[in-house]
């Protein structure tokens, strides 16, 4: 594809500091990625308490994180830096106010919560300030979108950035759509990965380096292929949940209404385009 890592007048290279900065973040994502991968370990050192779907889907979006982070890692340049960093911005800058604002889910006898507003609230602070510094400058020269892919990248902005929005603003109204129970903290937190993909999009809709089309398609891919699909269950059972007092709630019979059915075949159909636009 025409990739490589050696940097270029168009393209220079971050500081050293940043790539080390990665390294911090690739081992913090790689036990938010044990949620999906061994949710019985990680769920009980979590800083809160969370439900088994939950878990799978914060240790899907966290895979796909830590690759999109590899790839600030291993390029440390502005492509893809800009669009990494960009959209690490908008998800920790939500994640963190949505947290701000429930703090009665963590419990700060444990060492969890601290280190989850520290981790949290340096990446704001990190990737904030590199943005900052780099405000004036254009991004690398790439390739230019053809009317068709323009269109889908328009047409997925406007998407995500409005459910987003409705997660983010409206948690218990835009929640319902979810293809399993949720509460106002995980809608706000969901938001967040909305906002970011939304953001990603905006940046590449037009043109944008060969690099940052792969990142931001692998991010994607992943986070529709590492999820734990309702429709497992096909009506059987519904997804555990917590009551009122954080204790988890046993699998009840249910059916995916309209609603949350349409939602899991949009998410189907992100996937294969993605996964079609990172063949081609």
């Amino acid at each position: 594809m025409g990739l490589s890592p050696a940097p270029t007048p168009g393209n220079p290279p971050f500081p050293a500091a940043l790539r080390l900065f990665s390294a911090g973040v690739i081992i913090v994502l790689i036990v938010g990625a044990g949620l999906f991968f061994a949710p019985a370990l990680v769920k009980p050192r979590w800083p809160w308490a969370v439900t088994p779907f939950n878990a799978r889907f914060l240790g899907g979006f966290y895979t796909a994180e830590m690759v999109v982070m590899a790839a600030l890692l291993v390029w440390n340049r502005w492509s893809p830096g800009r669009l990494v960093l960009v959209m690490a911005f908008i998800f920790t800058v939500i994640v963190s106010a949505a947290s701000f604002f429930s703090l009665g889910y963590f419990n700060f006898e444990r060492k969890a919560p601290w280190l989850w507003f520290l981790v949290y609230l340096a990446s704001v602070a990190v990737s904030g300030s590199f943005l900052w510094r780099a405000r004036g400058r254009p991004s690398a020269k790439g390739v230019t979108l053809n009317s068709a892919w323009r269109g889908y990248m328009s047409m997925e902005m406007v998407i995500l950035g409005l459910y987003g929005v409705g997660l983010l603003l409206f948690p218990l109204t835009f929640g319902g759509f979810w293809p399993w129970p949720i509460d106002a903290f995980h809608a706000q937190v969901y938001s967040a990965i909305f906002l970011a993909g939304a953001g990603g999009t905006y940046l590449v809709r037009k043109s944008a380096p060969r690099e940052e089309l792969l990142v931001l398609g692998l991010a994607q891919f992943l986070v529709g292929l590492c999820h734990p699909w309702p429709c497992h269950h096909r009506g059987r059972s519904a997804p555990d949940r917590l009551d009122g007092d954080g204790n988890i709630v046993l699998a009840r019979p249910f059916r995916l209404d309209r609603n949350q059915r349409h939602l899991q075949t949009l998410r189907r159909l992100l996937v294969l385009q993605r996964a079609i636009g990172i063949i081609g």
